[in-house]
């Protein structure tokens, strides 16, 4: 499980990070970059920057075999 910081100082940890991806990369980005819009996810607000985009997008997918 991914574990991130909110706008709020509060750890959210991500339950399905594919999704979480897939949801900024559709309502949260243009042209491959933060579009400075809050996200908010089950209490937990986040502030989609550049920053925290391409954070985010960075993070692999740990395979568990």
């Amino acid at each position: 499980m991914i574990t991130i910081v909110d706008d709020n100082g509060r750890v959210y940890n991500i339950p399905d990070l594919k999704r979480f991806k897939k949801h900024l990369l559709d309502f949260h980005s243009k042209n491959g970059k933060g579009d400075n819009s809050l996200h908010e996810e089950n209490g937990h607000w986040f502030r989609v920057t550049d920053e925290f985009y391409e954070h985010i997008m960075s993070i692999m997918e740990k395979k568990i075999t």
